[in-house]
């Protein structure tokens, strides 16, 4: 069961990263055929941009999201211990390199992991966090940060959030394109019923892929974070420690730290209070998946 999980988890991610830059593409050739009657110019504009854009977000997203989210530097083991052995067990379960510890001051108990590599790594984890959970339970979480590390989904995560916002802002740009003039593109070989078809098959593109973006990006995260869970269990074999957690920590209050860009980072949503009778199915708006279905999930390991 475990590991049937972890391999659909994969192909489901494989699929969904191929939508994002299919989508990605088609924005592009939109822009160029309604601003200059040339898509492949706007593919290859839209992937030259892309592409330079996602190598800076890479290359700075742990300084960018410890910022937005106030989190700050341990690099002493005596300022919280047992956190620091906990690490030090994961980087031997994981062989995984020794990653930077961050602490947030915040009474909400969360955590996340960002870097764009494992030897790059780090894990941020709330004060609320190692005040409410035992050891068991913050050994589950670690194990969860840890899987997102080994899996490099903090990297698939910052490329999806970094195409997200490239696709909106490209979409947008283009838009104000065409109503300063630059979208004069109208030719007289084109309005005949196939360059028609085209124009409203472009003009789609360009007002829907956002949306498209969004619910992708959410898409992969809810995925990527059912693969942690399972992950998670594969280091500690024990899927008690996890579910402990995960029920404490979407019962409490929302933080008040966190930024809303990097939501979708945490190991539950930090702005969301688990209510009784969640709903068992997963919103397409929805940063995670169900608490109850990751419940669901670990207690059929």
């Amino acid at each position: 069961m475990l590991h049937q999980q972890i391999e659909q988890n994969k192909r489901r991610t494989v699929l969904i990263v191929f939508l994002f830059f299919l989508l990605f593409a088609a924005l592009g050739a939109a822009i160029g055929y309604l601003n200059w009657d040339n898509a492949l110019s706007g593919v290859t504009l839209a992937l030259i941009i892309g592409l330079a854009y996602v190598v800076i977000m890479v290359a700075q997203s742990t300084q960018v999201v410890m910022s937005l989210n106030n989190a700050k530097e341990i690099t002493d083991k005596a300022q919280y211990p047992m956190l620091w052995n906990i690490v030090e067990e994961m980087t031997i379960v994981t062989r995984l390199p020794f990653p930077r510890i961050f602490i947030i001051e915040d009474e909400s108990p969360n955590a996340f992991a960002a870097g764009n590599s494992p030897e790059k790594a780090s894990v941020a984890v709330t004060t609320g966090l190692l005040k409410k959970l035992n050891r068991e339970e913050l050994t589950g979480v670690l194990a969860h940060e840890f899987a997102h590390i080994r899996n490099y989904d903090i990297r698939l995560s910052t490329v999806a959030l970094a195409i997200a916002g490239l696709i909106a802002f490209l979409a947008q740009f283009s838009t104000r394109m065409m109503f300063w003039g630059g979208g004069r593109r109208r030719r007289s070989d084109n309005s005949g019923g196939a360059g028609i078809i085209l124009l409203i098959l472009s003009l789609l593109i360009l007002v829907l892929s956002p949306f498209v973006a969004t619910i992708i990006r959410l898409a992969l995260s809810r995925n990527r974070e059912y693969l942690a869970d399972a992950s998670a269990i594969e280091f500690t074999r024990n899927p008690e420690g996890l579910k402990s957690a995960l029920i404490k920590i979407a019962t409490s209050d929302p933080m008040e730290a966190a930024n809303a860009a990097s939501a979708s980072l945490y190991i539950v949503n930090p702005f969301k209070r688990m209510k009784e009778g969640e709903a068992e199915n997963d919103g397409l708006f929805s940063t995670h998946p169900s608490t109850a279905n990751r419940i669901k999930r670990l207690e059929a390991m």
